[in-house]
């Protein structure tokens, strides 16, 4: 719908003709001497008084109608614009991931391709992530130690490209659990969200800093924060033979979730990362109502625009 943001603006129109009525020009006496006839002549065909004799009524028409696009131009002309309100869940979900150094195993396939675990995780995490319109995202990674990779944001696309840029070896090679569920739990804290949700996603056992994870879990319970646990590997500690490497705690991670609420989930393949991901979906459904929002586009530069070219031709006409 077509509209003006400020039509009392308009008003303004008439004002050079009640300035002109209302308000006498101020006699000017000045002292003469005289001069040649033909000088005399020049200069009075110079004078304004001349000028204005001499004004066409196509000039004072090109007068009025630049006064009238700079008017209207002032008054904002606008349109309101459809725009499709953003959904907003009322969610944070923090995404903590694992880049210990045994996340570049290659015992994972897609595509009938063999592929390390990090590529897995970097394929499917950025689309679950593309997915989470509506949430508030953020994107915590973690070895050694553990950082925050992305704030909290409604722009999942900005997540999403940097769970594809996820590097092994930028957070150190060892797995630091606790410490990663601990970052993401501490700008919980700060949170007025409705729903606080940790989505985290580790391939190892944690053997880096000194907190035990079940700890970090009961902090989670107490804040009500739910945590959703993904242990990733074709092996865990239960199934493997002594001293195997490359290995997870699906037990820990278990009882992560089951102390904090959430759900704990085993990967063997990437599709069962895949399966995964559309269960976070379900569990952590994102319909909502959107917000609503007036988006306007200006048409000022138009009316604006004209008076430019008319003010131009209106001094060349007058030189």
């Amino acid at each position: 719908m077509f509209e003006l943001a400020d039509p009392w603006i308009l008003l303004a129109l008439p004002l050079p003709l009640v300035i002109t009525r209302l308000v006498k020009p101020r006699p000017v006496f000045e002292r003469g001497f005289p001069v040649p006839d033909r000088i005399g002549g020049m200069l009075m065909a110079a004078s304004p008084q001349a000028q204005a004799r001499t004004r066409t009524l196509a000039d004072l028409l090109i007068l009025w109608i630049i006064w009238g696009l700079m008017i209207f131009a002032l008054s904002g002309p606008r349109q309101l614009q459809p725009v499709s309100a953003l959904k907003v869940s009322g969610r944070d979900l923090a995404i903590v991931l694992d880049l210990s150094g045994s996340m570049v195993r290659e015992d994972f396939y897609l595509d009938g391709h063999q592929i390390t675990r990090l590529q897995a995780v970097t394929r499917v995490g950025s689309e679950f992530a593309r997915r989470r319109a509506g949430d508030r995202v953020a994107l915590i990674v973690f070895g050694s130690e553990a950082y925050f990779a992305t704030p909290f944001t409604f722009d999942t696309e900005a997540v999403a490209r940097r769970i594809q840029e996820a590097t092994i070896g930028i957070s150190g090679r060892a797995t630091n659990i606790s410490d990663g569920l601990g970052l993401a739990l501490k700008r919980l804290a700060n949170s007025h969200a409705a729903s606080r949700v940790v989505i985290l996603l580790s391939d190892g056992v944690n053997n880096a800093g000194a907190t035990n994870p079940g700890g970090v879990a009961e902090l989670a319970a107490e804040m009500g924060v739910r945590v959703h646990t993904i242990a990733l590997g074709p092996k865990d500690l239960q199934s493997a033979e002594p001293g195997e490497r490359g290995v997870v705690d699906a037990t820990t991670l278990r009882a992560i979730a089951e102390i904090s609420g959430g759900e704990a989930f085993r990967v063997k393949t990437t599709d069962d990362l895949v399966d995964v991901t559309q269960a976070l979906d379900r569990l952590e459904a994102t319909d909502s109502a959107g917000l609503t929002a007036e988006v306007y586009r200006s048409f000022w530069t138009w009316p604006a625009a004209m008076a430019a070219a008319l003010a131009l031709l209106a001094a060349w006409r007058q030189a």
